[in-house]
């Protein structure tokens, strides 16, 4: 800690505020509010506090602190969204591109209002409803509003179309209007006051309908719409009548989609889940007006690895709800934010009424949030695969890898290596393989680590680099068409349960090393190799490269704070947040993850599930379930008889190996006493 900080830290007041952290070139790193700035900022610098890895790694960067004092909590939590967006400081949790979502506008400043779609979100009379994360979908829907309701669509001047709504015209007004009407009032998707086919007061009615749809208030709409039709058919209008009846119709079909999901209250709500990746997040919002579904959104915040659901929540309805035209009653949410209170009271200052913030734990509130948390997965799932097949985003991916590393191509075929294991326990490797940016599934292998005990990634990692490029002496030629891939050398090649392969070390296969080609040319070489963890994990590798006299591009990628270590240089390569490059090889490394921790698991569970039966020649799944059903425990079935096991169906072999392979453990299981079964004690073991 320098002697700015210190003087910082003696000088703070037991006041609300915010605080601004800097690095040694004067860049904002971090934005926090505070009740007490005294206490909350000296946190981050008192050895006892607990710090996450995140907040670490920050504090070793701050050079500087500034501060803000302000009057009370809402007005730091304010400050603060106000800060974060214009400085979008690196440690803070973000929302991805806040600033180009779409909104929908009413420009009810405007004579004879039009309906389109904005960039920007502003308090100037006009109504908007958004914002949306899809620009295609807010298109989509203004063309249904348009074929629902015939508002106009063309730019022209309108003020000289009608009179004003109220009081004279000014002086030297005069009607002008266009000599024709356009294309869209003959097919109905405009009521063309520009002729004065309809009065000022027969479109705002139209646009009315139009806002309606969009709170949500369709039953409005359609009650309206009803009586309009019934006028019609009154004055013998039929024409327009049925007109009116087919409008009636296509809301009807689409309230059917929002039907299917609502909930029992009638004030408006919105739901609100999370769903992680290794460091960004979705945030699913659905939105529930009058009780029905009527639209949902999701959004990507960055930067949120070591941040709690609370954390992460209460960033999210800063940066969301800053910008949100409307405000509903209730927001259910699946993790309590933090300063719960303060945005209550800031929700409450903005909707100029009562707002609650919700977190169930059981009913159908909770049943909506697993809903909308299952979605929020799927889209953190999408947007993963949707990333990798832009070609144009991968290519720039690989050629901002190659001007970080100093690479002399761009690399088209990157391996990445990770490590699993609970305590040392079932440990695996887990290698993946991206060629031209895309994941290459038929070329993932996984390894079963034989030669390490305990959890020692290092190890782990030369074991799996070593069966990876080690040199092959014997080349051998199987009539059945087994082949030997470069990557493994003599390994054993077992297809695995999701089409991807496992390399299982065979002790008896073990062939010596010669001094021929360190690899097969079966298997292409890796252009990068990538491997999850710091300088430690990189080293060791290198340990193994060097022996093989291997000379590929490796790199270490660490998670604390995603920083690149190369060989040789003790400072890490740090790639921008906004980085297609560094967003690549988090995807690659968080695939070598999911690889690796799914084998992991499938070990761990099989071991964890595993019995005595397993291990005795025929018997199978069927007739290991006949006897565990009817015996309750293996205990119980060692100290069977040949004729109570004869008696449920299993055959006198299959009997009299049971009874032989039990007899041969049962003196070992004589310490834990008698088998008991439905809370009897039977039997006895033999002597």
């Amino acid at each position: 800690m320098n002697e700015k900080i210190q003087s910082v830290l003696q000088s703070l007041p037991h006041k609300p505020g915010i605080y601004l952290m800097k690095d040694a070139s004067g860049t904002i790193i971090y934005v926090g509010k505070a009740i007490s700035l005294y206490n909350r900022v000296r946190s981050y610098f008192q050895e006892s506090t607990d710090l996450s890895p995140k907040n670490r790694s920050m504090v070793a960067k701050v050079d500087d602190i500034e501060f803000l004092v302000v009057k009370n909590e809402v007005e730091a939590l304010v400050l603060e969204s106000n800060y974060i967006k214009q400085y979008r400081p690196k440690y803070n949790v973000l929302l991805r591109d806040d600033k180009n979502y779409p909104y929908i506008k009413v420009a009810l400043t405007e004579d004879f209002p039009r309906v389109y779609r904005v960039r920007s979100f502003a308090r100037d009379g006009n109504r908007y409803f958004g914002p949306y994360t899809n620009s295609g979908a807010v298109d989509a829907t203004l063309d249904l509003l348009n074929k629902l309701f015939a508002f106009r669509t063309c730019r022209y001047d309108a003020s000289n179309w009608a009179p004003p709504r109220s009081g004279e015209p000014p002086a030297g007004w005069k009607q002008k209007l266009l000599p024709r009407p356009c294309t869209q009032y003959y097919i109905h998707r405009c009521i063309a006051p520009c002729v004065a086919y309809a009065s000022r007061e027969a479109y705002d009615a139209v646009i009315q309908q139009v806002i309606l749809f969009l709170e949500g208030k369709h039953d409005e709409v359609v009650k309206n719409l009803q009586a309009q039709m019934q006028e019609a058919a009154e004055q013998l209008n039929f024409e327009e009548a049925a007109r009116i009846r087919d409008r009636i119709q296509a809301v009807e079909r689409v309230l059917e989609k929002q039907r299917v999901i609502s909930t029992e209250g009638q004030d408006d709500q919105d739901v609100i889940a999370l769903a992680s990746g290794e460091d960004e997040t979705c945030a699913q919002v659905f939105f529930f007006r009058n009780g029905k579904l009527v639209g949902r959104e999701y959004f990507i915040l960055q930067g949120t690895r070591d941040s709690s659901s609370g954390e992460v929540m209460s960033s999210f309805f800063i940066q969301f709800y800053e910008s949100s035209p409307h405000i509903p009653a209730e927001i259910i949410v699946e993790a309590e934010p933090d300063d719960r209170a303060a945005l209550q009271t800031w929700l409450k200052e903005k909707r100029k009424g009562a707002v609650t913030i919700t977190a169930p734990k059981r009913g159908e509130k909770l049943r909506l949030v697993e809903m909308v948390k299952q979605n929020a997965q799927e889209v953190l799932e999408q947007q993963r695969i949707k990333w990798l097949s832009d070609s144009q985003k991968t290519q720039l991916a690989l050629e901002e890898i190659q001007e970080a590393l100093n690479l002399a191509a761009p690399p088209q075929r990157i391996e990445c290596y990770d490590i699993s294991n609970t305590q040392g326990t079932n440990s695996v490797g887990a290698m993946v393989v991206f060629e031209a940016g895309r994941p290459k599934n038929s070329e993932y292998r996984r390894f079963k680590i034989k030669t390490v005990e305990g959890p020692n990634d290092f190890a782990s990692h030369q074991e799996m680099l070593r069966r990876r490029f080690r040199r092959q002496s014997q080349h051998t030629t199987d009539d059945v068409g087994t082949r030997f891939t470069a990557s493994l050398g003599d390994d054993h090649i077992a297809s695995a349960p999701d089409g991807h392969q496992d390399a299982a070390l065979s002790g008896e296969n073990e062939q010596p090393e010669s001094a021929e080609s360190p690899l097969q040319h079966e298997w292409a070489i890796p252009d990068l190799i990538i491997i999850d963890g710091g300088k430690g994990q990189l080293s060791a590798a290198m340990e193994v490269l060097q022996e093989l006299h291997i000379d590929i591009p490796t790199v270490g990628l660490a998670k604390e704070n995603e920083e690149i270590f190369i060989p040789g240089s003790p400072d890490p390569i740090i790639l921008p947040r906004s980085s297609q490059g560094l967003y690549m090889v988090q995807r690659i490394r968080d695939e070598a993850h999911r690889f690796g921790i799914t084998y992991h698991r499938k070990l761990r569970s099989d071991r964890t599930f595993k019995s005595v039966l397993d291990e005795i020649p025929g018997i199978g799944p069927k007739r290991k379930q006949a006897l565990m059903k009817h015996f309750g425990s293996v205990r119980a079935i060692s100290v069977a008889s040949l004729d109570d096991l004869d008696a449920i169906r299993a055959t006198g072999a299959a009997a009299a190996i049971v009874g032989r392979a039990l007899y041969i453990g049962a003196v070992d299981l004589r310490a834990a006493g008698p088998p008991r079964r439905n809370g009897l004690t039977f039997g006895s073991y033999p002597s």
